[in-house]
């Protein structure tokens, strides 16, 4: 960027991205069209092959879409991003793109559920190999790849143990071995963390978490390089069409505008909430970065500007004192989905990480008295008053 360009983070929130039409719009503008008119035979042939800049057809070129794209790409610190349905969709699209068969994955054992069966049972059946292994140690990492490992894959922090992997150590191990880093930033999004800045090759995101901030809509996104993301992803996206609406798109700007004052009050109030679990007797453990008794909590202040808004923890009695917990709330929402301003409570064991094995929650540290909250933006007392209904 020129130095007469802002770069600033706040900044770029609100404004990057923006191109005016003819009509001078101060707001975004929604383009619902699923194709574009062309002035002629030649242009419209010039804008199918890419020789010409321009809008072909909704699939995969959408002005407001792409508004989303330059803006959540400045914020990464990218060179270009990729918008999808879904964050499941930027996963898939992601190793759809850059994967093939007789390839390698190292992945962490402690990423979102959807992402292991997508990896174990999905990818496998084309060939692809994964490894699950330890999110917090390097050493085993170092010790799974092999020769043809292509891909690293680490969600950090992690759902919902909020386990950290250390970035800068994964980025160099990969690169060692010719192998990518992907991490999905999903908990502590660009406000917090930058990934590309630690060394990570591409940023994964589930825009309908902390992106959106309200729980509206679904959506995704991959950030990365003008090659492996502007051509390769871009291209996948182009033929098998898991594409972002452009009505999502408009719902996620407005979401990128509040991202860093939305995070720093989701920071705050989960920090007093876990302090408060930490001391309570019917409390077993209480998993959240911005606690001194956190195993990675100087890894969290290194690499992050601040906590997150998830807090999980552990209660005496197993699964049925965590229904009993679940089921008392008057005020928080029993949700599976996070990042919203709501304050929103789930049992993993039986949800999110549910259609896992036995054997891989066990291996992830999914236990039955486990309790996930993501920390909205109600008064932080009126949050805590909630929980203790169920916890006597």
């Amino acid at each position: 960027m020129g130095s007469d360009i802002p770069t600033d983070f706040d900044t770029l929130a609100v404004r990057a991205g923006q191109v005016r039409g003819h009509e001078g719009e101060h707001a975004e503008a929604i383009y619902p069209t699923s194709s574009f008119a062309f002035s002629s035979a030649a242009e419209a042939a010039a804008r199918f092959s890419g020789a010409a800049p321009g809008n072909v057809y909704s699939r995969f070129t959408n002005p407001t879409v792409r508004t989303f794209q330059d803006r959540l790409a400045a914020l990464e610190g990218g060179e270009a991003c990729v918008a999808t349905a879904s964050g499941m969709a930027a996963i898939l699209s992601t190793c759809m793109a850059l994967l093939q068969q007789g390839d390698h994955v190292v992945c962490s054992r402690s990423v979102f559920g959807s992402t292991v069966n997508l990896f174990d049972r999905y990818l496998k059946r084309f060939g692809v190999a994964v490894d699950f292994v330890s999110q917090v140690d390097p050493s085993v990492w170092s010790a799974a790849i092999r020769p043809n490992t292509r891909l690293l894959f680490a969600e950090t922090p992690s759902n919902p143990l909020t386990e950290l992997a250390d970035i800068p150590a994964l980025a160099e191990l990969a690169h060692a071995h010719g192998a990518l880093l992907a991490v999905d930033n999903c908990f502590c999004t660009p406000a917090l963390q930058r990934p590309l800045a630690l060394g990570a090759d591409l940023v994964i995101h589930s825009a309908t978490k902390y992106l959106d901030g309200q729980g509206r809509c679904l959506g995704g996104a991959v950030v990365g390089d003008a090659e492996r993301v502007g051509k390769d992803v871009f291209g996948f996206l182009r033929t098998a069409g898991p594409s972002m609406s452009p009505f999502n798109a408009w719902v996620f700007l407005k979401g990128l505008e509040t991202l860093r004052l939305r995070m720093r009050a989701h920071c705050e109030s989960a920090q007093r909430v876990a302090e408060w679990l930490q001391a309570h007797p019917q409390v077993e453990r209480v998993h959240y970065p911005g606690l001194s008794t956190h195993p990675q909590h100087a890894l969290a202040r290194q690499q992050q500007d601040g906590y997150g808004g998830i807090v999980s923890f552990e209660v005496c009695g197993g699964q049925e004192a965590a229904w009993r917990v679940v089921d008392a709330t008057r005020l928080i929402s029993i949700t599976a989905n996070l990042g919203d301003a709501k304050t929103t409570i789930t049992h993993p064991a039986t949800t999110t990480h549910g259609r896992i094995t036995a054997r891989q929650r066990a291996e992830a540290g999914i236990r039955d008295g486990l309790l996930r909250v993501s920390v909205g933006l109600e008064s932080v007392e009126d949050i805590m008053t909630d929980l203790a209904r169920g916890l006597g």
